[in-house]
């Protein structure tokens, strides 16, 4: 899911403010969907040769050695591993295209260049590398079903909605890569993201869902160009980012780095064009709108 999910560190802003955190688990959550087995493919690597038949609880182990790992992240970001895991989700699924069922998920083709030094890729070596750990431990599953399972694992143990998923992906090839610019360019406008998110096949209302994934983490100067996180709370799953849009001022931040928004009242947070066309694009703004004043909606949708 969301996506361009690029992060910087806020110690850098001109404002001291609080960073809120989820509260810590002390227990994981279990998988809302039960998984069929996962087929076997030439390019899958399956646990005790071609005859084993992953259950239920083989998946709930992988999820609960992700939901641990985000934990570790020490230092990083602001404390957890999450975002920059639900980034990879994302970027590893919104290649996806709907007329050339190519891209996507499935085949997981960033674990190859060139997809994988795409520019909108920048930083994921990190959530690739400490999936890797975990596909070592467990080397039956897939990367893509691994990939997007810590996409699910991200969202719920940040205080998000249960999100149903299904096993399936195989591991492709490196020919199987997707060309660069297939992912948002958050520098654009509407027809930008209408384009992007069309190609996969999302309407208007499901556009403006995956964006509140900004909720969550930050972007790095370094990667993407942008800094800043979007809200207040980066590591907890909420409708702030639509809340945000519309409650706080946004001003055009003056800095060398690519045009960004910034907050008026403490600067330290940001926006980007993409996500301010939100509440300037009519379709957009409706759906935003609701999402702002109903967590629960945004969480159903």
């Amino acid at each position: 899911m969301s996506f361009s999910l690029l992060r910087a560190s806020l110690r850098n802003a001109p404002l001291s403010v609080p960073i809120a955190r989820a509260p810590l688990r002390t227990s994981y959550r279990r998988l809302s969907t039960v998984p069929p087995p996962a087929p076997k493919s030439e390019f899958n690597a399956v646990k005790a040769g071609a005859h084993f038949t992953p259950s239920k609880e083989d998946y709930q182990k992988v999820y609960n050695r992700i939901a641990g790992l985000i934990e570790e992240a020490g230092d990083y970001d602001d404390g957890s591993y999450g975002p920059v895991i639900l980034r990879l989700a994302w970027h590893s699924s919104g290649t996806y295209d709907k007329e050339t069922k190519t891209g996507g998920s499935n085949y997981a083709t960033m674990r190859f260049a060139p997809e994988s030094l795409h520019g909108a890729n920048a930083g994921l070596h990190v959530a690739r590398n400490l999936m890797e750990k975990i596909k070592q431990e467990h080397s039956w599953i897939s990367y893509g079903d691994l990939w997007t399972l810590g996409g699910v694992v991200a969202i719920q143990e940040m205080a998000g909605p249960k999100i149903p998923w299904r096993p399936g992906r195989i591991d492709g090839v490196s020919e199987q890569a997707t060309p660069d610019g297939r992912l948002p360019d958050a520098t654009q406008g509407a027809d930008h993201l209408r384009n992007i998110f069309g190609r996969m096949g999302f309407n208007d209302q499901e556009i403006v869902a995956l964006s509140g994934a900004h909720a969550l983490g930050r972007c790095h100067h370094d990667r993407s160009g942008f800094e800043g996180p979007w809200t207040f709370s980066p590591t907890t799953m909420t409708n702030d980012f639509f809340k945000l849009l519309f409650d706080e001022k946004w001003v055009w931040k003056k800095w060398g780095g690519p045009k960004q928004l910034e907050d008026k009242g403490t600067r330290s947070l940001m926006m980007l064009p993409t996500d301010y066309v939100l509440i300037q694009d009519k379709s957009f703004k409706k759906f935003a709108r609701a999402y702002a004043d109903d967590n629960e909606l945004f969480f159903r949708e």
